[in-house]
């Protein structure tokens, strides 16, 4: 494939033509194929999904309001999922962040999840289990903390692999924000690959470590649907 029929490729397709072409495979990505799909995630931005980062729309609380057939980043008052696509084999999407809001620890199991940040800067927390244990449907344990620290657009997409220790993760919006996610494969109850959310306690005498305990879908968490208005995707 040539530069000029590439250019004429909207990136979503590119990422999605990727996807379903490594993701497909029984085996899990292999280095080269990870550094494409993170290379392909890093040169995409909130425009090339629909979705207009300084769009100032006064959109009502629950429903970002779409001008000239874009998503408004600064109008999203709740956190808010873009669906863009989802099949066996992957999941991709977008979330929007007003400045606070929080997507509290929760888990990927058995996934490799790719994250970039479109736009605003964000606070990651991240833990890899050290020795889990279930006591009857409640899981809890040591995890040792993977990332503490603060994210600012522009930078690298960041990937979690499925036996990295449990990929469990939570965001706080800094500023408002957007956050491209695609996963592989997809949540599913039915399949044993819930969302499983987290309380962390630290513990003073160790530092780095803390343990986690599973809890209940948090009352205060409130996440708002809005369809995906960026490029129409060529399914395979």
């Amino acid at each position: 494939m040539d530069s000029s029929t590439i250019e004429q490729i909207s990136k979503i397709q590119l990422i999605y033509d990727a996807c379903n072409a490594v993701f497909s495979q029984k085996e899990l990505p292999n280095f080269q194929q990870i550094q494409w799909l993170r290379n392909l995630l890093d040169i995409t931005t909130a425009i090339d999904l629909g979705i207009d980062e300084f769009g100032l729309c006064g959109s009502p609380p629950t429903s970002p309001k779409s001008v000239e057939g874009l998503i408004c980043g600064q109008g999203v008052r709740n956190i808010t999922y873009i669906h863009i696509h989802e099949c066996d084999n992957f999941s991709m999407g977008v979330f929007c962040f007003p400045a606070g809001g929080v997507l509290p620890l929760h888990d990927h199991p058995g996934m490799t999840v790719f994250t970039k940040l479109l736009y605003g800067s964000v606070y990651v927390k991240a833990y890899d289990w050290v020795k889990v244990m279930n006591s009857g449907c409640q899981t809890f344990g040591l995890a040792s903390r993977a990332v503490d620290g603060i994210f600012k657009a522009p930078c690298e997409a960041s990937v979690l692999f499925p036996r990295s220790g449990g990929n469990i993760h939570s965001f706080t919006a800094l500023t408002p924000c957007a956050i491209l996610d695609v996963l592989s494969p997809p949540y599913s109850e039915e399949l044993g690959r819930p969302s499983t959310y987290f309380s962390d306690f630290h513990i003073p005498s160790l530092p780095g470590y803390a343990m986690l305990e599973e809890k209940d879908l948090p009352d205060d968490l409130v996440v708002t649907g809005a369809p995906y208005v960026g490029p129409r995707i060529n399914v395979a």
